[in-house]
């Protein structure tokens, strides 16, 4: 090879160092955005950014040692613009390093494979699901390629040739143990138990998920598979797509922190600093495991405790709890993210403008932000209550669909940068409700792909899993595409998307003023000609009363999930107003404590009849 072959090789030797010295110990890579494209190809073919950097650390830790004793921890450095002396230094130790091996290794190696073994037909879905989920989400990527047997083009070689040799090129496998144990081959073996067996026999790491089930349902052989990886390798339960990727993500997220390859964890995984199990609350989390087993089956018992939860959610680091879990079950969340509160402002009129008529911050956990913010947007916008003529409850129509405005509202909580110092800002216009998000779209994700089919990329999926466990987020990925629709089928224009001040905001229309003034209407600012001066939630409230009714019925009635924000907005004022009475005035916190209408509400209620 002669020496002007040489250099662009030497070139990229010398800056693998400068990488590792200047930016791999802060998580990251280069920077590369000054780059002409030639220079970023040419950058990219000698060194991708997808290598795994637990097959360089022979190499780098040599020129790092160099590196530290000639010059000190001098800090970081852009990696192709460094002070001549520090140039000097590295051409310097580059020439006292033997490269030939090690580079090679290096320059050979792609991504980091992670090998997806399982039953082919019983999880051809899940299979999918978790090679679209790595290949979309922006820190996986970067370190995984997902092979799938059933992605590979038809050749003539024998299919268990092909699989056992992308076992011996993996960096780790991951199986799906179900019901079905497979085909088997001429020594009884399927090929899921053929790759965990290669995958143990050559030292690669292993990660097992099990779907949960009866296990009397299982095939004898699987029953044994399970019971033999589970005496080798720690097991994972999952019932749903979504429990298993965001097992996944956690997994493959702490693989990589104990090979250095990431030195700060994503934010929902991370510890959250100061917290400790004393400030989770262990009431909020007897309520989700018995919200998730009602609404998704959840897998867990009533009677899980409070660690066994944590720890199936993912929600521990080096047992302490995570960011997600004080988010979750914090019973202060805001102690440790001021900023994790919501901001809901009430306008009369189309823009900011002070006096702002209705202005609350909430604070609590992210499904009491959901329910108090959904609640404050709901008390505001106009609604029409039906006559009770098809049953004993009358029915309520808002101008918005409650669940266009829970989506909206939801996602805004759940995909936010948390690392953001804004907060979630809710704006209601007399024309539109503006939904202000921290953060911006996830790669590849663009405004456009918003507006059809598109694939679920969670900025913290271990607080969206546990929403979706709870029915917050009812499915995933089509979340824009069902508010599109109910928002057309209620007469309203399609919602839109736009990007500003590194914030995502979601904009919902209201309707128009010609389709306001219908007949029966009580709007959240109700004035007084139309309602004799009674606000507009307790009007709401005498409109779906019917007899004696439970706290909890009205605020069904009403379609608010908030106690709290029922009690002072409602109920409160109502029976401060003189319009509703308790059924036990003596007891007031009686288990049997009903309301019903006063003479003045009902005079009230005959005077402002329903919309028949």
């Amino acid at each position: 090879m002669t020496k002007q072959s040489t250099i662009p090789y030497r070139f990229a030797q010398i800056r693998l160092v400068v990488a590792y010295l200047g930016q791999v110990k802060q998580s990251g890579w280069w920077d590369c955005s000054f780059l002409d494209a030639t220079g970023l190809r040419f950058l990219q073919t000698t060194f991708p950014r997808t290598v795994h950097m637990a097959a360089l650390r022979s190499t780098v830790e040599a020129a790092c040692t160099i590196h530290d004793k000639a010059l000190g921890r001098i800090g970081n450095y852009h990696l192709f613009r460094l002070p001549p002396a520090m140039e000097d230094h590295l051409e310097h130790a580059y020439e006292k390093i033997d490269w030939t091996e090690s580079w090679k290794r290096i320059a050979s190696r792609d991504a980091a494979m992670d090998f997806l073994s399982s039953v082919q037909k019983e999880f051809a879905a899940e299979r999918r699901a978790v090679k679209e989920f790595v290949e979309n989400d922006p820190l996986l990527r970067r370190f995984f390629e997902v092979f799938l047997f059933e992605a590979l083009p038809a050749s003539g070689r024998r299919a268990d040739e092909v699989y056992l040799r992308e076992v011996d090129r993996c960096t780790l496998c991951v199986s799906l143990f179900g019901d079905v144990y497979g085909y088997e081959d001429a020594d009884g073996l399927s090929p899921t138990e053929r790759e965990f067996d290669r995958a143990t026999a050559v030292g690669k790491e292993r990660l097992i998920f099990v779907k949960d089930s009866d296990d009397t349902a299982r095939h004898p052989k699987m029953q044994a598979l399970v019971r033999k990886a589970g005496d080798q390798v720690v097991r994972r339960r999952f019932s749903t797509t979504p429990e298993l990727t965001t097992a996944i993500y956690a997994s493959l997220v702490g693989f990589l922190e104990r090979g250095g390859d990431i030195r700060t964890l994503p934010f929902d995984a991370a510890r959250c600093p100061r917290a400790t199990s004393l400030d989770l609350s262990t009431e909020k989390m007897n309520w989700f495991l018995d919200r998730a087993r009602r609404a998704r089956n959840f897998a867990l018992p009533a009677t899980t405790a409070p660690t066994d939860l944590l720890t199936h959610l993912n929600l521990l680091d080096e047992g302490e709890p995570s960011h997600a879990a004080v988010l979750l079950f914090g019973k202060a969340p805001q102690r440790f993210l001021i900023t994790s509160e919501v901001k809901c402002a009430h306008f009369h009129g189309t823009q900011v403008r002070k006096p702002i008529p209705s202005y609350h911050i909430y604070k609590g956990t992210v499904f009491d932000l959901a329910d108090q913010a959904v609640d404050f947007v709901m008390s505001k916008i106009d609604c029409s209550v039906g006559s009770r003529e098809h049953g004993p409850q009358a029915p309520v129509e808002y101008e918005i669909p409650q669940p266009v405005v829970a989506e909206a509202l939801v996602n805004a909580i759940a995909h936010r940068d948390y690392t953001s110092n804004a907060s979630v800002q809710v704006m209601l216009f007399a024309d539109r409700l503006e939904v202000w998000n921290p953060g911006e779209l996830r790669p590849p994700l663009s405004l456009e792909s918003l507006t059809r089919p598109h694939p679920s990329i969670p900025a913290n999926p271990l607080i969206a899993e546990p929403l979706f466990l709870a029915q917050y987020i009812e499915k995933v990925g089509s979340g824009t595409l069902e508010m599109t629709e109910q928002c057309r089928a209620a007469g309203l224009r399609p919602p839109e998307f736009r990007l500003d001040m590194g914030c995502f905001i979601l904009t919902i229309w209201r309707k128009g003023k010609e389709m306001e003034q219908t007949p029966g209407q009580a709007t959240g600012e109700v004035t007084g000609e139309v309602t004799g001066e009674v606000a507009g939630e307790v009007s709401r409230l005498l409109l779906v009363m019917s007899g004696e009714m439970k706290r909890t019925e009205m605020q069904q009635a009403l379609r608010l999930k908030h106690e709290d924000y029922f009690r002072i907005a409602y109920l409160l004022p109502a029976i401060d107003s003189g319009f509703i009475e308790m059924t036990i005035p003596d007891k007031p916190r009686s288990s049997k404590q009903k309301y019903r209408l006063t003479e003045r509400g009902r005079a009230w209620l005959e005077s402002h009849p329903r919309k028949g």
